[in-house]
């Protein structure tokens, strides 16, 4: 297949292109590197990215930024961040890639941990996280030609421990040969409208 991974050298999206790197066409996406370069949140570059590679049979989004700050102290511009980034550049992805998709192509996107289990500081990513899952389930009765649609909620990687492993106290750190297998789940499987979580 070949499938365009957006965040592919991040933690997540590394996890992603390893799992699905040996056997598939990869087009590596992200806001500085990779073979493309995209900012998530300008709907303009999505549409350049897919007018570039042209058809693909995948599309895997692991990219978007969130502001995590005490509640206190969140102001609406804040929130705007997650709003403008995580949430509406993955739907922006999903609603133009459906015209570059071959029929029976899949879209992954990404949400996480905190939208089910939140932690201090990340109101507004809990709030995203769960509006990216809402908004998988009600795309995905309603795409066309066979195409599918899922969203994977990932926890805390081993290798983000070091870094933001105090931000999740309690919380049992997953692998990353985990996380990849479960984008392949989605990518390379049968089911649609579906939450993978890996914990």
């Amino acid at each position: 297949m070949k499938l365009i991974i957006i965040g592919a050298n991040g933690t997540v999206g590394s996890a992603i292109s390893n799992e699905l790197g040996s056997r598939h066409d990869i087009i590596r996406v992200g806001k500085t590197t990779g073979d493309i370069q995209l900012d998530i949140s300008q709907s303009g570059q999505i549409r350049e990215l897919f007018a570039r590679t042209g058809k693909v049979d995948g599309v895997v989004v692991a990219a978007g930024s969130v502001h995590f700050a005490p509640l206190a102290e969140m102001e609406e511009e804040h929130f705007q961040i997650g709003l403008n980034s995580k949430l509406m550049g993955q739907v922006n992805v999903a609603q133009i890639a459906q015209a570059y998709l071959h029929d029976g192509g899949s879209i992954t996107l990404t949400s996480g941990v905190v939208g089910e289990m939140p932690i201090r500081m990340g109101a507004s990513a809990a709030m995203v996280n769960a509006a990216l899952e809402g908004f998988v389930r009600g795309a995905a009765i309603e795409l066309p030609r066979g195409l599918r649609i899922n969203v994977i909620s990932p926890g805390l990687l081993e290798e983000s421990v070091a870094e933001l492993g105090s931000f999740f106290p309690g919380f049992e750190a997953v692998s990353s040969k985990r996380v990849g297998l479960t984008y392949a789940k989605s990518v390379e499987g049968a089911q649609t409208g579906q939450v993978y979580t890996v914990r």
